[in-house]
């Protein structure tokens, strides 16, 4: 594990957050994609299931983009408005059978306010330990999704929407066809 557990998560999540909006696809359409999302990445604490909240997850959504194209001084900048904007005050917290980690609003605050504090919290770690090179966009080039690169040898190249699959299915296929040529 490189950083600390939740930071990890957050880290994920945040990536996998980004990645349901895009020039042509909508991946969070209803609050039952939100549902979804939510059980995905294993948020607890305050849910309303309701429309405005997910207006609210969706709002958040090109901000927390911004945080892979931007250099480190915008990130800062990003991050400490985030922290500002939501109030934050650092806790350890215990809960759901999880060990003491830090929180930064209450639980029963807004869910698209967690998540803007989470991703925070998550990318000032990021800053501190100088890893902010981790955040990084998918190599395929029919994809914009982003990615966290989690991997001891920073070799991550391709997103969780099966990139990686594909590029491999290209590279093999022109192989063959050079070969039979």
């Amino acid at each position: 594990m490189l950083f600390a557990h939740d930071t990890e998560c957050a880290l994920v999540a945040v990536a996998a957050l980004v990645n349901t909006a895009g020039p042509d696809r909508e991946g969070l359409p209803d609050v039952a994609a939100l549902d979804r999302f939510f059980t995905a990445h294993a948020w607890t604490g305050r849910y309303e299931h309701t429309a405005a909240e997910l207006g609210e997850v969706r709002a958040l959504r090109p901000r927390l983009r911004r945080l892979w194209d931007a250099d480190i001084d915008e990130v800062v900048a990003i991050v400490n408005g985030l922290l500002r904007e939501s109030h934050a005050l650092p806790q350890l917290i215990r809960h759901d059978d999880e060990p003491y980690h830090l929180h930064a609003v209450p639980r029963d605050a807004p869910l698209a306010t967690r998540m803007a504090v989470e991703a925070a919290m998550a990318m000032a770690d990021l800053v501190r330990m100088g890893e902010l090179g981790r955040l990084r966009s998918c190599d395929h080039p029919d994809c914009d999704n982003v990615l966290v690169d989690l991997s001891k040898n920073r070799s991550r190249r391709f997103c969780d929407a099966g990139c990686g699959n594909r590029a491999a299915v290209t590279a093999y296929r022109a192989r063959r066809a050079a070969s039979h040529s």
